[in-house]
């Protein structure tokens, strides 16, 4: 019988403020009034800003709270973007709904590619990934810790691997 069960609806007044072809997929209600909003776009935290799915680093879930770190953008480059962790944000979840397995999936379906390369004091990780309503790919790289992230010779092969991984995923011609 809980296969004929509706999800009850999003009231009205915890609705975000949705772009025109943004639709909400899941939410979960917290404390106080709020929710959790999940959309084809991204998801909805309770001060009202929005995370694209391509912006969540990762995302984890204990069975009753929801941890999410976000990316934040240290340097943008020409081709890509250079990504720190952001502070993580943690929602307690007492009726999760399909909220955790939605940022699971959209999340990791954001992910279109990813390849890690050990450089000689560190590593650098490139990903490319969908966004929806843009063609093509977001290209950003995260440095491991210790990185010399400013040194001029990790910067010129951070350019060769993204360019090399944006070669390797063009559509051919």
């Amino acid at each position: 019988m809980n296969l004929l069960r509706r999800k009850p609806k999003l009231p009205a007044a915890l609705r975000p403020a949705l772009a025109p072809d943004e639709r909400v997929v899941a939410w979960a209600a917290l404390d106080g009034d709020q929710a959790l909003v999940a959309t084809n776009h991204g998801l909805w935290l309770p001060d009202g800003k929005r995370l694209g799915w391509h912006e969540i680093h990762k995302a984890a879930w204990s069975g009753r709270e929801l941890r999410i770190t976000p990316a934040d953008l240290a340097e943008d480059r020409e081709e890509y973007v250079v990504l720190v962790d952001g502070p993580v944000v943690s929602f307690l979840l007492l009726e999760p709904g399909e909220v955790p397995d939605q940022v699971r999936s959209r999340v990791t379906r954001s992910v279109a590619y990813t390849s890690h390369h050990p450089l000689s004091a560190g590593g650098v990780r490139v990903v490319g990934r969908r966004v929806p309503g843009r063609n093509g790919l977001s290209w950003a790289v995260r440095y491991d810790a210790g990185t010399p992230v400013k040194l001029a010779a990790v910067t010129e092969l951070t350019n060769e691997l993204v360019s090399a991984a944006r070669e390797a995923t063009a559509p051919p011609e």
